[in-house]
């Protein structure tokens, strides 16, 4: 399926207008770590003013003098297939490209992690329409909604998860490009029963991230599900109950079992 552009772009835009000085572009540089503005002047993109543009220039300069304008600039649109943007991004070096509408007001930017995001969620629609499938065979009447969740009312049923794929996770996080967990809601539980993305969570749990993108299945029961017996003979109750392995420990108890 085409992914738009509009799925994946930042909306809210920290911009500059041209009457803005170079003094001006370094506080919010310095604020933001931004490296490039749009310029907009009532709501139309007329430019951008990048790190690149000031260096050198004198406090006092206004923008419109330092910045690239419009005609000169790669822009995308609301609609566009956001591999395509992607590979605009990779011919021209450009990190992030406004967004515009028909009548060029400024509506969102893009990045290239935006796109690299795109491409990586892309896998947990599969899972998810497995998880799906098995629960309907079941005879579970349910529904799917695209949230946030608090990590703090997850319950796993995953006891432990690897030491390095936590870090990966880690970063993943801070950078935006974790996929969301995958999470059942039953009817009158306040708690949401993790079925994928343990690494994601706990990772998030470690960082102090209160809430986490997530699918959330909602079934029309109460009644205990599989899972959660399995998950209530392992003991666990919350994250904390998830131990953290290295692969190395994980060997030696294969070779234990072996021996």
């Amino acid at each position: 399926m085409k992914v738009k552009v509009s799925e994946y772009m930042t909306k809210n835009v920290i911009t500059v207008s041209k009457d803005n000085t170079v003094k001006d572009v370094i506080k919010l540089i310095k604020e933001t770590g931004h490296n490039s503005f749009p310029v907009v002047e009532n709501g139309k993109l007329i430019g951008i003013v990048s790190v690149n543009d000031i260096i050198g220039k004198d406090d006092n300069e206004k923008v419109e003098n330092v910045m690239t304008k419009r005609k000169d600039m790669v822009v995308t649109t609301p609609d566009a297939n956001i591999m395509d943007v992607g590979r605009i991004m990779f011919r021209t070096g450009f990190s992030k490209l406004p967004v515009v509408d028909n009548e060029n007001n400024l509506v969102g930017l893009i990045s290239n992690m935006d796109v690299i995001r795109s491409q990586i969620e892309k896998t947990t629609p599969k899972k998810l329409e497995n998880i799906i499938k098995t629960y309907q065979s079941l005879g579970y009447n349910l529904k799917v909604e695209k949230k946030e969740v608090e990590v703090s009312k997850l319950k796993p049923t995953q006891n432990k998860i690897q030491a390095d794929e936590l870090v990966g996770r880690k970063y993943e996080l801070k950078k935006g490009l974790a996929e969301p967990i995958i999470v059942i809601k039953k009817k009158n539980d306040n708690h949401y029963i993790l079925i994928d993305g343990h690494h994601r969570a706990v990772a998030a749990y470690k960082m102090g991230i209160p809430k986490i993108d997530a699918y959330v299945i909602y079934l029309d029961t109460d009644k205990k599900l599989g899972i959660e017996k399995t998950a209530e003979m392992m003991n666990l109750k919350s994250l904390d109950d998830i131990k953290i392995v290295d692969e190395e420990d994980e060997n030696s108890v294969k070779l234990k079992k072996v021996y």
